[in-house]
């Protein structure tokens, strides 16, 4: 009996240790006023951090992939579809400061994150179990804005394709920059999966970082003029123009279950 509780204690240090040093790493890194600049020896060392971390080691146990809620339109049962997009997508909040939010998104299949950005944030997402689809879009530069013939004419921009593809854990962290890397991007839940996220400075509306969302048209859809894109690659680009927050994204709160960190 003392040897298996004392099996137990060293099983919740070791959980402990992954995550607080996820959070000292990033507390030693991040700061109100900046970041080390991209490719730097502290973010490579965070992403080889995140790139250890399994469900258990944040409280998470993996869903079944053919979970009976959330499936939408893969569902066989149109009857049923009602029911099946009933279960939204969870948010966990494990830590969030000035400088840096560590969270946890856990996704029923087949729900969406829609398309949005991270205005001048760096992202670390770790996919913890389960495959998401990632499209991710960086804006073209110089901006290259046209006028839409939509309802009340909005302004469309130019962003190019930075990711397409599918994510199976385990694999290795995905990161986004301010200005590459796919900072606008959407998820699409192939089966039931949770992401952990590092978002560094966090969204501050009041600090100009205010999460925006997009719907994506085809390139065709509009004329660039003499814009940049060459023949034979207009799949690489596309129409982005600001959308209202869906109605249809909704989350729920949950508690986060993994070790405490100690701030």
């Amino acid at each position: 009996m003392v040897f298996a509780s004392f099996r137990r204690y060293l099983s919740m240090r070791h959980q402990s240790s992954k995550v607080q040093d996820l959070y000292d790493h990033c507390k030693t890194v991040f700061s109100p006023s900046g970041m080390p600049p991209p490719s730097s020896q502290p973010l490579l060392k965070l992403s080889s951090i995140l790139d250890t971390i399994k469900p258990a080691d944040v409280g998470l146990k993996e869903e079944a992939a053919d979970d009976d809620r959330g499936l939408g339109f893969f569902g066989a049962n149109q009857l049923n579809r009602v029911a099946r997009w009933a279960k939204p997508i969870t948010y966990v909040d494990i830590h969030e400061s000035d400088s840096f939010t560590m969270c946890i998104f856990c996704f029923p299949t087949s729900s969406v994150i829609p398309l949005h950005d991270h205005p001048e944030m760096t992202v670390f997402s770790k996919l913890l179990y389960g495959s998401l689809h990632v499209k991710a879009y960086d804006w073209v530069e110089p901006p290259c804005i046209v006028e839409s013939k939509g309802p009340g004419h909005s302004q469309v921009r130019l962003a190019k394709l930075a990711v397409d593809k599918v994510l199976n854990a385990p694999c290795e962290t995905s990161v986004l920059y301010p200005k590459h890397g796919g900072n606008l991007h959407c998820f699409t839940a192939v089966t039931a999966c949770a992401v952990l996220d590092i978002l560094a400075p966090p969204y501050k509306e009041y600090e100009g970082r205010k999460c925006t969302y997009y719907h994506d048209y085809p390139y065709s859809t509009f004329s660039a003029g003499n814009g940049p894109v060459c023949v034979g690659e207009e799949d690489e680009y596309a129409w982005l123009a600001e959308i209202e927050q869906p109605s249809d994204l909704y989350m729920n709160t949950g508690v986060y279950a993994g070790p405490t960190i100690q701030l």
